[in-house]
């Protein structure tokens, strides 16, 4: 049974920075895209970022991609996501998707999901 398995999330103040690091564990989702959305308390849920399974092309919202960057180790198992200079709006439980094919935008086409690691930032 595949496991996707977050870490990194925490307690940062603004214009801090935080890495979001997802482990696949029990298989290997190697020719899955991965992505991360985040929902925050009263909110929809809302894309974050993905990045294609050869790694070679990402997708992040306008408002997002000048701060956040997305990054894959096929290797290792692993993905990871850059937060810098974080604002009190980024504020949410973030969640490490995996999906067959391309990437998307979309949550509802990702067949896997990890529990979700909280970031807190405080202003």
């Amino acid at each position: 049974q595949v496991q996707l398995i977050e870490s990194g999330g925490g307690l940062v103040q603004t214009g801090g920075s935080l890495r979001l690091s997802c482990a696949v564990s029990g298989g290997t989702l190697r020719t899955y895209s991965m992505g991360w959305f985040r929902q925050a308390p009263g909110k929809e849920r809302e894309f974050v970022s993905a990045i294609r399974w050869t790694g070679d092309r990402t997708f992040s919202p306008d408002s997002l991609k000048d701060r956040f960057t997305i990054s894959r180790d096929n290797a290792k198992n692993t993905m990871d996501l850059q937060m810098n200079n974080l604002k009190p709006e980024d504020t949410a439980v973030y969640y490490c998707v995996a999906k067959r094919g391309d990437f998307s935008g979309s949550w509802y086409s990702y067949d896997y999901w990890g529990q979700g690691t909280q970031v807190t930032v405080s202003s």
